[in-house]
């Protein structure tokens, strides 16, 4: 199986998403599952996770490694069977990007939420972010076959 994770400019709550969903299946055994993150937005092509992302998955003792935001296209969609967006905003782009599909998912549904995680970029507030990407992913992890 392989997850998307999606966000604006692919920099704080993807690769957040990216990297604890990364270390809850490590803990879990799974290693059937890849993980990986993308932007919606060309914004941030090229640059590394936020350092407040950072700060937040060191605080959490959530490892993590250099990456390069980049950008989600319509024909790189197929590869991935399951696309999951951190807000509604992040859903409109999905679908307008790809169409609608059954394997696009906003995170907090996992965990019985319609509510978006809010972006950090914005907010500063990479530990409600951190709190809200451990409660998706965890839940995620829960309903994976």
């Amino acid at each position: 199986m392989k997850i998307l994770f999606v966000c604006h400019g692919n920099i704080c709550r993807s690769p957040m998403a990216e990297f604890v969903m990364k270390d809850l299946l490590a803990k879990a055994g799974r290693d059937d599952v890849a993980v990986e993150s993308a932007a919606l937005h060309t914004d941030e092509i090229g640059s590394d996770t936020h350092y407040g992302t950072k700060r937040e998955l060191t605080r959490h003792g959530i490892p993590f490694a250099p990456r390069r935001a980049w950008l989600l296209t319509a024909d790189r969609v197929s590869e991935y069977d399951l696309v999951i967006g951190m807000d509604g905003a992040n859903m409109r782009d999905l679908r307008r990007l790809a169409g609608e599909g059954a394997k696009f998912r906003k995170l907090m549904e996992f965990a019985g939420s319609e509510r978006d995680v809010a972006d950090p970029w914005y907010t500063g507030d990479f530990e409600a972010t951190y709190a809200d990407v451990v409660d998706g992913c965890t839940a995620l992890l829960a309903k994976l076959p």
